[in-house]
């Protein structure tokens, strides 16, 4: 006797709302525990080639943790296609001006690229403070699931 794999289709999944709190977090493992929220891969029902996972509010995005010296010296690029149009930017910098841009890239390089990946990184929503627009949709708070600083 075969066991059949059930596969999740696209009407029958439920998305449930997640607040993760990023104050005093490592970026990256935050970045990954929010990837892996948004894939789905966290339900057993989970698709690959399906879009399956949850809605992601993160706040606190301007508190979040850097290691090392990378608040000085890692760098963000952005290009503008003309000459001379290279933008670089300090991880500082992006903290102080930019913290909801930082995640949302920390967040894009763990997730796939193409369609897929852009109908998951949709589902993100940065906040660089503890308020939130979306009350409404009855969040539960995330436990990250890492021993990284409390």
């Amino acid at each position: 006797m075969q066991r059949q794999t059930s596969l999740a289709k696209s009407q029958d999944i439920k998305r449930a709302w997640y607040v993760v709190d990023a104050k005093d977090q490592p970026l990256g493992r935050l970045a990954s525990q929010v990837a892996i929220l948004l894939m789905g891969k966290h339900k057993p029902t989970y698709t690959p080639n399906t879009d399956c996972g949850d809605n992601v509010i993160v706040i606190n995005a301007k508190h979040v943790a850097l290691s090392g010296d990378k608040i000085h010296n890692k760098k963000y690029y952005n290009v503008s296609g003309f000459a001379g149009g290279l933008r670089t930017r300090t991880a500082g910098e992006m903290l102080e001006h930019y913290p909801e841009e930082m995640m949302q890239r920390a967040v894009w390089g763990m997730i796939p690229k193409g369609p897929l990946g852009r109908q998951m990184i949709k589902k993100l929503f940065v906040y660089p403070e503890d308020k939130h627009d979306h009350e409404a949709q009855k969040p539960v708070k995330y436990e990250l699931k890492y021993g990284g600083k409390r």
